[in-house]
């Protein structure tokens, strides 16, 4: 594997922001917690709605369970939002009209594919347990950059709960690390289980080539003090059980993924159809092709960015208000032929909204390398969840427009990406996309389920040998 370089980062200003940009300071006082009990939301997001109310305020966040909703099932759309209507259906003839507020990679699928978004009134529905919200407000004081000078290269002090609920936007390189960081080790709950299929959509139609069961839980949210949290350090396991197809089936894998990457690196092991030996795959990330959709999507693509931040600088652009795929709860359980259409997914399953969301621009780190040489992030202010991403080839050329679909969980509580982010990924070169760790429909057998933690001995490497069958 290559060796890391850890080199200086170039200083660098935060540019001019882009025309709709909401302006952030340029220089920036240290943190007060207190902000997150009066202007800012528990997470970080700002309280207040937007000029014309087509934000509304954060008032507390969705928790109310659907009456007669048992654990276990597949939960439909709250009452309050099932019969809405949309507020506007964008598409290639009037996105004039909504420029800035839709990213570069949608509009490109609209005037290529004739792609539209349904887009919805705003729900600000997001909440966690009351004890993220403590641990938030705590980390404020406490989390700090493993290394200042590189901020690519992940945190320490800071457990269960966003790392930086106020980013530092007084340097754009620091605010952008911090904003994936506070990605990376959003609240997806203490553990969960679910299956998933995956499709490639090629030719006009929609293929099943894989699917699987996924086991995850995260220590960094089961912690219960900061020592506690360092002394393992991971932000989650996840055990990936593939039951499909034939000759695949039988395949595991487990992997971890860290806040310090200077102290630990993603780690993978995995255990091949038909044999006993389970083998340590350091290099099942960044751009290594993935095995589960034939190698359309890398592995540091899944949940839209996954892993070690190390192989970019991500630097903040500003925050914007934007129209991103929101409350996607009409995904659970639709039957394959509504999901799929032979250019892009169908926009009658899926629900968009406008929310305010955090701008971050990735570029290669000097002596780095990876498929995508660039890519720009819109992050949810309210979750820090990343919603939608354009990447770039090494020509400055788009290459995947990839969405993922928040669900809403009251039960959890929150508004979350789970089993990968029900991710869609859309090759522009190829005019194919993938949909990968999400679609759960009568395929999948659905059933994601959320429990308050999972055995240590389902990821141990261990374990799943002893399991294996020949």
């Amino acid at each position: 594997m290559k060796r890391r370089n850890f080199g200086a980062l170039t200083a660098c200003s935060l540019a001019a922001l882009k025309t709709g940009m909401i302006s952030i300071a340029h220089a920036q006082a240290a943190p007060n917690a207190a902000l997150l009990q009066t202007t800012l939301t528990p997470l970080g997001a700002e309280r207040a709605g937007n000029a014309d109310g087509s934000i509304p305020a954060w008032t507390g966040g969705y928790t109310t369970v659907p009456a007669g909703w048992q654990e276990g099932q597949f939960m439909p759309l709250p009452d309050a939002m099932a019969n809405e209507q949309p507020v506007v259906v964008i598409n290639a003839g009037n996105m004039a009209q909504y420029t800035g507020k839709i990213t570069d990679g949608v509009a490109a699928m609209m005037t290529k594919y004739g792609f539209s978004i349904k887009v919805y009134p705003t729900h600000r529905t997001a909440a966690a347990p009351q004890q993220v919200y403590v641990n938030t407000a705590n980390n404020v004081a406490t989390a700090r950059l493993s290394d200042p000078a590189q901020p690519r290269l992940g945190f320490t002090g800071a457990f269960g709960g966003v790392p930086f609920p106020i980013p530092d936007t007084s340097d754009p390189l620091i605010a952008g690390a911090q904003v994936i960081m506070n990605h990376l080790c959003g609240w997806r709950g203490y553990a969960w289980s679910c299956n998933v299929a995956d499709y490639i959509v090629q030719g006009g139609s929609a293929v099943l080539v894989s699917s699987a069961k996924f086991i995850a839980k995260y220590p960094y949210y089961l912690a219960t003090s900061q020592a506690q949290f360092d002394a393992d350090g991971r932000i989650y396991t996840e055990k990936g059980f593939l039951t499909g197809p034939a000759n695949l089936q039988g395949e595991q894998n487990i992997s971890q993924s860290y806040t310090d990457f200077i102290k630990h690196q993603t780690q993978t092991w995995t255990l091949e159809n038909g044999q006993g030996r389970v083998r340590k795959a350091p290099e099942v990330s960044f751009d290594t092709p993935s095995s589960y959709v034939d190698g359309m999507l890398d592995y540091d693509e899944y949940g839209l960015f996954s892993g070690s931040m190390e192989k970019y600088d991500w630097k903040l652009l500003g925050k914007k208000e934007m129209y991103i795929p929101y409350h996607c709860n009409g995904l659970i359980g639709a039957p394959v032929d509504q999901i799929f259409t032979p250019k892009f997914p169908n926009p009658e399953v899926f629900r968009w909204e406008l929310h305010r969301v955090w701008v971050v621009d990735a570029t290669l780190h000097q002596g780095e390398r990876n498929t995508l040489a660039r890519r720009r992030y819109y992050v949810d202010e309210d979750t820090w969840n990343i919603c939608t991403i354009d990447e770039y080839d090494a020509d400055n050329n788009l290459y995947h427009v990839n969405f993922a679909f928040p669900i809403l969980r009251p039960d959890v509580p929150g508004t979350m990406l789970c089993g990968g982010g029900s991710l869609l990924s859309n090759n522009m070169q190829t005019n194919t996309y993938v949909s990968s760790a999400g679609v759960w429909n009568e395929k999948a057998h659905p059933t994601l389920r959320f429990y308050p933690d999972q055995p240590n001995t389902v990821f141990d490497p261990e374990a799943m040998a002893a399991s294996a069958q020949y």
